[in-house]
């Protein structure tokens, strides 16, 4: 299947670079450039594109501004944010993806041009094949009454209209969910949950963290795939939305029950005893599925130190880290939750998850922040 390519970026150059690693990449159709967020906004009816390369920083409306005015209008076309590496650049390439962007790409700023197109080359194609995989084998966002958005719907939309992925709020005392949960197969006390996470992260970890509560009784470790910087970001802005502190973790920083820890961009998190309690180590050890941090790394440390009392989550994501340290949470006793394909940007992290028969338990991104807090409820009662 082509995929049909927009480039929006105000700057000529970099429009040229970008179309010409685009023209030596499969399966891909560049359909029209622009230069603002508003011009893009008013030739993307027409065009058609299925994904946009989106500069962040751009005068008059930027990539942020654009990506929630598509949202708005329910166009359906993702984005991949092209982020210089600067403090304001970070901070809106995160706000981005907590909006929605599929992923996004630092613009390689290397003085040798043959370089940066390989380097480009090597970056755009990683998060293409990405996106074709995800229309491959993700479902819709949500089963819903609303009608799915389509081109035709689209063009004569111009006004507010329900977004596709609108939050939705999950009673944490339902019944059902409460029954559910004693019918669960749970031996071991639950003292640590760690949350795995790649493509579509930021958007998921912005609807589960603000729903569990300040009281949740144990420390919460999640990996998301990110570089240095844009984990403060995203741990900012988390902890913003939540009533869980949320932080990016140092290391030597002691564990405390109701706290949230954000791997750091570039360094693999650990947990180490000292004095008989948990303390992060970060490491720079060797990448793991190209990863660094990495999910099989955080679950392979939690197990030694929890052992069986240990709830593994993993979300939406490209490829297979976090398998190992799932069977490493199986095999110690402890339980491993994985998100439903209904709702993943990319259902692969997951889906292996579940074809190697490692998760107790397949739930959609709406319900698992509730089957979190019952099933960590009921095991320390």
């Amino acid at each position: 299947m082509t995929t049909k390519i927009m480039i929006v970026d105000d700057s000529s150059l970099y429009q040229q670079l970008v179309k010409n690693v685009l023209r030596s990449l499969e399966d891909v159709e560049i359909v029209g450039q622009a230069k603002t967020g508003r011009e893009a906004l008013a030739k993307i009816p027409d065009l058609q594109p299925d994904l946009l390369t989106l500069d962040v920083q751009m005068p008059d409306m930027n990539g942020l501004e654009l990506l929630k005015e598509i949202r708005r209008r329910r166009m359906p076309v993702k984005a991949i944010m092209l982020s210089s590496l600067t403090a304001q650049g970070t901070q809106v390439t995160t706000d981005a993806l907590l909006a929605g962007a599929f992923d996004f790409i630092h613009k390689p700023n290397s003085s040798d041009a043959t370089a940066s197109r390989q380097e480009l080359h090597n970056l755009l194609n990683e998060k293409i094949v990405a996106f074709q995989q995800s229309r491959k084998t993700s479902m819709p966002a949500r089963r819903s009454n609303t009608p799915v958005a389509t081109w035709d719907k689209a063009k004569a939309s111009n006004v507010d209209v329900p977004q596709t992925l609108e939050s939705l709020e999950t009673n944490a005392g339902s019944g059902a969910i409460t029954s559910s949960v004693e019918a669960a197969q749970q031996p071991n006390r639950i003292d640590a949950v760690v949350i795995g996470t790649s493509t579509g992260g930021p958007m998921a970890l912005r609807e589960l963290i603000p729903k569990l509560p300040s009281d949740l009784g144990v420390p919460v470790f999640v990996v998301q795939h990110m570089p240095p910087k844009y984990t403060q970001s995203l741990a900012l802005r988390l902890s913003e939305a939540s009533t869980l502190p949320v932080l990016e973790a140092v290391d030597g920083m002691r564990v405390e029950p109701n706290q949230v820890y954000i791997a750091p961009g570039g360094l693999h998190m650990g947990i180490e005893t000292v004095m008989g309690k948990p303390v992060i180590r970060t490491s720079n050890e060797a990448h793991e599925h190209n990863c660094r941090p990495a999910v099989d790394y955080t679950l392979r440390s939690a197990c030694n130190f929890y052992r069986g009392n240990l709830l593994g989550v993993i979300l939406t994501g490209m490829g297979r880290d976090g398998t190992a340290g799932c069977r490493n949470v199986k095999e110690s006793g402890g339980t491993v939750f994985a998100q439903h394909p209904e709702g993943c940007t990319v259902y692969g992290m997951p889906k292996v998850i579940v074809e190697e028969q490692l998760a107790d338990r397949v739930i959609p991104l709406e319900k698992m922040a509730s089957w979190i807090i019952r099933f960590v409820e009921k095991s320390r009662c």
